[in-house]
C-alpha cells in the first residue's frame, strides 16, 4: 500500500481559544511499523486516538511504565516519549498550552510535568465521553465540534492562570526562547529566583528550560519546512544557537537523537503538521 498521509486543523471555539492553539486532525496509513518520537514542545500532550489506541513504549520519565491511551494527556516534558506504531494512525491533537490545564482540569500544568495519563482517569465520564465521541463521528469539521463541546464544558474562567505568569509564558513561548529571565522579571516586577519559583510551580520547568524547548521547537519545524539546500547549520543560525555543534547537542538532550536521524526517521507528525488535504 502506497502511504498516504492527511493532516486538517482548525482554530477552537471563542471560549477555548485563549488557552488551545488549535485542533490538527491526522490520518496516515501505509507506513511501515516503527516507532514514533514524541518531542518536547511548548503544547501539552493531549491526542484524542481514533481506532486503535496509542502505544507508548517509552514514557518521558523512565520511571513510569510503558502503558497504552485512548485519549493521553500529558504534561509539557524535556524528554522524549517513544510511541510504536503499525503504520496506520488516526486522531485528534489538540494543542493545549499549560495556561488551559487550571482552567480545564482545575490543577496547575507541573503537577502532569513529564507525566502521561488516560484523560478519563484525570476527569471520569466527559473524558470517555469524548473518544467514544469521536469513534462514532464522521468528517473532521464535526470531530472539532465534538472537542468543542466537550471541551468548553469544562471551561471555569475564575480559575485562570494570573496575568504575571501568564505574561511570562506567552513571552517565551511568542519569543522562541529568546527572552531573557532579567527581561522577563523586570516585565512582570518580580526577582529572577520568585519569578523562576513560580513559573516552574505553575509549568514544572523553569524559564530557562522553557526557553530551550521553544527555541528547540523552532529549529525542528523549520528543518521540516526549510528546502534541501538550506543546511543544518543556517536553521542553527537562524534560530540563535551558537553553531550546528550547539543545535546536535540539544537535539541529543531533548530529542534524543541528532536532527538527521531524526528527519531521516520521523514519518509525518503531528506536532509540526503541514495541511495537506481538506475536510472530510
Amino acid at each position: 500500500m502506497e502511504p498516504t498521509s492527511q493532516v486538517v486543523t482548525a482554530h477552537p471555539a471563542p471560549q477555548l481559544a485563549a488557552f488551545i492553539d488549535r485542533y490538527i486532525g491526522y490520518r496516515m496509513t501505509g507506513y511501515e511499523a516503527g516507532l514514533h518520537r514524541g518531542l518536547p514542545s511548548r503544547h501539552m500532550t493531549f491526542i484524542v486516538a481514533i481506532g486503535p489506541a496509542i502505544d507508548v513504549i517509552g514514557q518521558t520519565d523512565p520511571r513510569q511504565s510503558p502503558n497504552d491511551y485512548r485519549c493521553v494527556l500529558s504534561g509539557l516534558q524535556d524528554t522524549p516519549a517513544m510511541i510504536a506504531h503499525n503504520g496506520t494512525q488516526e486522531g485528534v491533537a489538540i494543542e493545549l498550552t499549560p495556561l488551559g490545564s487550571r482552567v480545564l482540569f482545575g490543577l496547575p500544568a507541573a503537577e502532569l510535568w513529564s507525566t502521561s495519563i488516560e484523560f478519563a482517569d484525570l476527569i471520569g465520564s466527559p473524558g470517555r465521553r469524548l473518544w467514544e465521541e469521536l469513534q462514532e463521528t464522521s468528517g473532521w469539521p464535526a470531530r472539532f465540534a465534538v472537542c468543542d463541546r466537550a471541551l468548553t464544558r469544562l471551561v471555569v474562567p475564575e480559575r485562570a492562570v494570573g496575568p504575571e505568569l501568564t505574561w511570562a509564558w506567552r513571552a517565551v513561548a511568542g519569543s522562541h526562547g529568546t527572552i531573557g529571565i532579567e527581561a522577563l522579571a523586570e516585565r512582570v516586577g518580580w526577582s529572577r529566583q520568585y519569578l523562576t519559583k513560580r513559573f516552574t510551580g505553575e509549568f514544572g520547568s523553569s524559564p530557562k528550560v522553557a526557553g530551550r524547548v521553544a527555541r528547540f521547537e523552532r529549529a525542528k519545524q523549520m528543518l521540516l519546512r526549510t528546502p534541501s539546500f538550506v543546511s543544518i547549520a543556517q536553521v542553527a543560525a537562524a534560530c540563535g544557537y551558537y553553531d550546528q555543534p550547539h543545535l546536535n547537542r540539544e537535539f541529543a538532550r531533548l530529542a534524543g537523537c541528532s536532527p538527521t536521524r531524526w528527519l531521516a526517521e520521523e514519518i509525518p507528525s503531528v506536532q509540526d503538521p503541514e495541511p495537506t488535504g481538506g475536510p472530510g
